[in-house]
């Protein structure tokens, strides 16, 4: 019994991972068609290679948050654009069930799609879990700026926003745009757990 719960297990965690591969896949090539631009000049823009940036679209490799970071910059976008399709008129009801959550399969780094992006507004709201000592870097943004407001929910962070830097613990809130590079980093013994919401400068 125990191996066929935990072969069961492993297949549902398999199939998530390729359920949301797909959907960047597809959602990374429309952006790029969306915005009539090439393999090479993504590349160059994001400064991730031709080849990667094919096998993510293809669906061939499950992207790091760094590696979506650095396309997002490229594109323009949120990183959620990346993660999520985006919809003119979102559900006035998004139980916990119904959110979309994504892990880096390198740092560990746990988001989920808490509120999703509205076509309209900007505004988003994400939960982000970083295992302990795990750190996310991302590139200043091309295109048009958004801001964030980070709220602090458990353990602590360091936030490297271009030159400052922050120190962040339970209940601490930060505001910042993506106009500058970006790095979040867990401190402390554990993991940390932080809300994001994003909305347009």
């Amino acid at each position: 019994m125990g191996n066929t719960s935990s072969t069961s297990t492993a297949s549902s965690a398999q199939g998530a991972a390729d359920g949301i591969d797909a959907l960047i896949a597809s959602r990374l090539l429309a952006l790029r068609q969306a915005r009539a631009l090439s393999l090479a000049e993504l590349a160059e823009l994001s400064g991730v290679s031709k080849a990667m940036i094919s096998k993510v679209e293809r669906a061939q490799s499950s992207p790091t948050a760094v590696l979506l970071g650095k396309l997002a910059a490229g594109l323009g976008v949120p990183l959620a654009q990346l993660l999520t399709e985006e919809k003119d008129s979102p559900q006035r009801l998004r139980t916990r069930a119904e959110q979309h959550v994504w892990r880096d399969p390198e740092a560990g780094y746990l988001r989920r799609q808490v509120a999703e992006r509205h076509a309209g507004s900007g505004l988003e709201l994400v939960e982000v879990e970083l295992p302990r000592s795990a750190q996310v870097s991302y590139p200043r943004w091309s295109g048009k700026p958004y801001r964030q407001c980070l709220w602090m929910l458990e353990g602590a962070l360091r936030v490297d926003y271009g030159d400052e830097r922050f120190e962040l613990g339970p209940g601490d809130c930060l505001d910042f745009g993506v106009d500058r590079p970006l790095a979040f980093k867990a401190l402390g013994r554990g993991a940390c757990r932080y809300l994001l919401v994003a909305s347009p400068s």
